[in-house]
């Protein structure tokens, strides 16, 4: 189902793919908010560049942005795919507890702060491209990526990134050598075992956007992931 979005607001969007019973195409999409909250079950094609909070609370749909997308992507989502051929705003993945966010590019301030996991639940974010400051901030739980393809010798990511870091993991392309970590992570080289661990997120990631797999993982790589001994996993996990 086409569904030209140029002169619809979000509500009456939002209602006209809650109702749709195919999948959905999004033509000259400009900034609607919310758009696909909370929805599971629907494939969704965005032409054009959605507004905040695209795919908040998404409970397994599917959505495909042959564009940029702003801020708040994934806020809280629960289950389900995002998937950016493009840049993203700022806290894409805000609280998120499930399903996954890719993105070909790069991402804005505060990517997956507050991302969490739950049981079987484990939320990825991989970003192609490199990411703003205060990276994976208060991460309670899940994976990050960030690949640095294009980086062009900036770094990989910004200022103060797993500030308030107290559970999941970090995958950096590279030895970090230039990024200042907070005292509360252990970052290390990747072992074998990281690897393996690592290979499936990029793997789905150059198949979605076409890039070769090997050129990619045949780099170091630095994981990051909370200290032990660190005040906020006293605070935050219960022993």
């Amino acid at each position: 189902m086409n569904i030209n979005a140029k002169e619809l607001d979000y509500k009456t969007l939002n209602d006209t793919l809650r109702n749709a019973e195919d999948d959905c195409t999004l033509t000259e999409s400009c900034g609607q908010r919310f758009i696909a909250a909370g929805m599971s079950n629907k494939n969704i094609t965005i032409e054009g560049i959605p507004g905040n909070a695209l795919g908040a609370y998404l409970n397994g749909a599917t959505i495909t942005v042959n564009a940029n997308a702003q801020d708040a992507v994934g806020d809280t989502m629960n289950e389900g795919e995002i998937i950016i051929h493009g840049n993203i705003g700022d806290a894409a993945g805000y609280a998120m507890r499930g399903g996954k966010i890719f993105i070909k590019h790069n991402a804005g301030y505060r990517a997956g702060i507050h991302m969490k996991a739950y049981k079987d639940k484990i939320p990825v974010m991989v970003i192609g491209g490199i990411a703003g400051s205060f990276l994976g901030e208060y991460q309670a739980g899940g994976v990050i990526v960030v690949l640095g393809l294009g980086a062009n010798g900036k770094r990989i990511v910004g200022n103060f990134p797993c500030t308030g870091m107290h559970g999941g993991k970090m995958f950096l392309r590279g030895n970090c050598k230039d990024i200042s970590f907070p005292g509360q992570v252990t970052a290390r080289e990747a072992t074998d075992a990281d690897f393996e661990e690592l290979e499936p997120y990029v793997a789905e990631y150059c198949k979605l956007f076409g890039y070769e797999k090997s050129e990619i993982l045949n780099s170091p790589f630095t994981v990051v992931t909370p200290n032990s001994q660190n005040p906020y996993k006293q605070m935050y996990v219960a022993n």
